[in-house]
């Protein structure tokens, strides 16, 4: 049975704890990381950080215990373990052996400056360089995002308008949401089929990570391109900031996110840029749909989102499109082609659901004919081999079968019918063998 795949996707805070701790404090160097990572803390984490914020000595552990009462243990061990994971505090022994805890001095001072203001201008502004000619707006930025973002996504269902970068198209293929055969086009895997099902902001944050994890292949200093992001996470959408004074990674990174939608650049050599609304609140959302299947195998897709058209066209048999509908049929081809790229029946009814503005009922019979027809799939095991037939005598037939087995490459055979099934492998060998034999008779 084919081995499936899970997606797991990292939040902010679970990719940071795997950082090495020179990471880390390199990280907080910059105000903009302390306070994105600040802002992402559970509730209770962030009162203690607040509470510590303007300390200079370490408070007893016993009595930062007493700020929650007994209910509440349970979360308060947890953003312990967050704090001290993140390495926002340090443990330290207080006169008297007691222990206690401090905040992280460097991540203290750069919150405070967040906060409170001062210390340099994250990002330079284009004013610097005189009003631009071709200025855009937040609606037009908002369009070009999404226009962008979704040139990948239809790439990933092999829509053919649909074109990326060489670079970009390895990316996708080691982050395993795509595999390349030799000399075939990409296709979507089953990891990739979970990554449609999210929604952007989570698809944009996974497919960050996967870029951050070759960062250091592509020559780029991880620490200077996560500071860059949180710096573009609180940019002012519709303002143009400059590149001036970038290092030539950070404009390597600029042109990737360009071609990811999180910024907009009108020409490669622009001395300046605009952050979109992927890039500041990771929140924008794609069109919405309504899906209705019926118990007679036939779904209607109420929209005109090409890339939800794609979506259902990759598990579903289109019958009929209309200017705010399509009309498909589910059918067992179609169903186990699906399964057959590494998708599975749970996976495929959550993309039915995930696809509706409301939660829909799908009807028992579909639901338990889609699993039925994977059942069906998992029970067979395909081999690949060469067919031998029409042998003129059964003594022909059982020396040639004789020779397969010595070279145990025998797949299959049928006595009755002097019929036998050997591996492609050992083909040309048994091909030789019987020449040989008939040469001699």
């Amino acid at each position: 049975m084919k081995l499936r795949v899970q997606l797991q996707c990292k939040n902010l805070h679970e990719y940071l704890r795997e950082l090495s701790p020179e990471i880390l404090d390199r990280l907080y160097n910059h105000p903009a990381t302390c306070l994105a990572v600040y802002r992402e803390l559970p509730s209770l984490a962030k009162n203690y950080v607040m509470r510590m914020l303007f300390l200079d000595q370490p408070l007893p552990q016993a009595a930062v215990a007493l700020w929650v009462n007994k209910e509440s243990q349970k979360n308060h061990d947890e953003c312990v373990s967050v704090l001290a994971g993140l390495r926002l505090w340090h443990s330290q022994q207080l006169q008297g052996g007691l222990q206690g805890y401090i905040l992280n001095p460097v991540f203290k001072d750069n919150l405070r400056i967040a906060l409170l203001g001062g210390g340099q201008a994250w990002a330079d502004e284009g004013s610097s360089l005189g009003p631009d000619r071709h200025a855009r707006d937040i609606e037009s930025l908002d369009r070009y995002a999404m226009e962008r973002w979704e040139v990948i996504l239809h790439f990933m269902v092999g829509s053919p308008s649909a074109a990326v970068s060489q670079d970009l198209a390895q990316l996708l293929i080691q982050a395993g949401l795509m595999k390349s055969e030799a000399g075939e086009a990409p296709s979507i895997t089953s990891a990739g089929f979970q990554f449609l099902l999210l929604d952007t902001a989570s698809q944009l944050w996974y497919f960050t990570l996967q870029y951050l994890k070759t960062a250091q292949s592509r020559g780029m200093g991880l620490v200077e391109i996560l500071s860059f992001l949180f710096q573009l996470s609180f940019s002012t959408l519709g303002r143009d900031y400059s590149v001036e004074g970038m290092s030539e990674s950070l404009l390597i990174f600029l042109q990737h996110l360009r071609e990811f939608g999180l910024v907009f650049q009108r020409k490669r050599k622009s001395r300046r840029y605009y952050p979109t609304r992927l890039a500041i609140s990771l929140a924008a959302g794609i069109t919405s749909s309504f899906i209705v299947v019926e118990t007679n195998y036939r779904i209607y897709a109420y929209t005109n989102s090409e890339l939800q058209i794609s979506l259902v066209a990759l598990f579903s048999e289109m019958l009929y499109r209309f200017p705010n509908v399509v009309v498909a049929q589910v059918t067992r081809e179609s169903v186990q082609q699906a399964i057959a790229n590494g998708i599975t029946a749970q996976q495929y009814l959550l993309h039915r659901t995930s696809l509706a503005l409301q939660t829909p009922v799908l009807p028992p019979t579909i639901t338990d004919q889609i699993r039925l027809w994977e059942l069906e799939r998992d029970r067979l095991q395909f081999t690949e081999g060469v067919l031998y037939n029409q042998f003129l005598s059964q003594a022909d037939f059982e020396v040639l079968r004789d020779r397969a087995q010595g070279l145990d490459c025998l797949v299959w055979q049928d006595v009755a019918h002097r019929v036998m099934v050997v591996t492609p492998h050992g083909h040309s060998e048994v091909k030789r063998f019987w020449k040989q034999q008939k040469s001699h008779t």
